[in-house]
């Protein structure tokens, strides 16, 4: 059985989805402190705390808009504060909306950068400066099928995607040889509130399913796992992997 027991984490976007369901694994790993981040929905981050409590997490909430790098900062230091250390950062926030590129705005391009792009440059560079002093830590970020494949209509989503998976690379030969590693997970479809327009059309949902081998969408618990897995001492020697997690709708190695 994984055991976290011992360990800080900080989960961004953890109201809902992924984030959500990787907070409720954590607890039940044992973990000892979370930080569970959201921005707008404090009530679902109410009731994800409470589930994770219930398991035996000590828990904090923390509001802030990853977008915005003094704002992460400021919630790492609570982080640290809090709980006297941080083991495991994982960079989930992020959103996804549509826009044709002949229509879309900058002010488009740039909330999607800043909400998938800069909000993982912050949680990295405020966390590494935690994490550097002791020579440990562990940095999920997450990525998508679309940063693998692009997605039409969706060009500035996978661009701030494919570019994570840049950055795992990248990072994970920075900050590995000085005990941090960095990892990837990239999920396909997953059931979720962001996802729920799309797979609440039979027709879209069919098409979407058809995409996918095993025929089916992921659940956000079906994410959450592989991301509990690359967070635990089981994943010691894993650095800079991109994960998939697409029921095999994207095959890369």
């Amino acid at each position: 059985m994984i055991n976290l027991t011992g360990k800080v984490a900080l989960i961004t976007g953890a109201s809902r989805g992924i984030g959500a369901a990787t907070a409720i694994k954590f607890a039940e790993a044992g973990i000892r402190g979370l930080a569970i981040n959201y921005n707008r929905d404090r009530n679902a981050a109410e009731r994800v705390a409470a589930s994770c409590e219930r398991l035996g997490a000590d828990t904090i909430l923390i509001r802030a808009d990853v977008s915005r790098v003094a704002a992460v900062e400021k919630m790492i230091d609570t982080t640290v504060t809090r709980f006297g250390s941080l083991d495991i950062v994982v960079a989930n926030a992020g959103i996804w909306k549509e826009a044709a590129i002949e229509e879309m705005s900058e002010g488009e391009w740039d909330e999607t950068i800043d909400a998938n792009l800069k909000s993982i440059y912050a949680c990295c560079h405020a966390s590494a400066r935690v994490m550097l002093p002791r020579r440990r830590g562990t940095m999920i970020l997450i990525s998508s099928t679309a940063g693998q494949r692009g997605e039409p209509f969706h060009s500035h989503y996978a661009a701030t995607k494919g570019a994570i998976i840049s950055m795992t690379k990248s990072l994970a030969a920075e900050l590995g040889p000085r005990g941090i590693t960095v990892n990837c997970v990239a999920p396909g479809w997953v059931a979720t509130d962001m996802t729920a327009e799309a797979l609440n059309s039979k027709t879209e949902r069919r098409k979407i399913r058809e995409l996918i081998p095993l025929g089916r969408v992921a659940t956000p618990d079906e994410i959450a796992g592989p991301i509990l897995f690359l967070a635990s001492d089981l994943a010691s020697h894993v650095n800079g992997e991109v994960l998939n997690v697409n029921g095999g709708s994207v095959l890369c190695g």
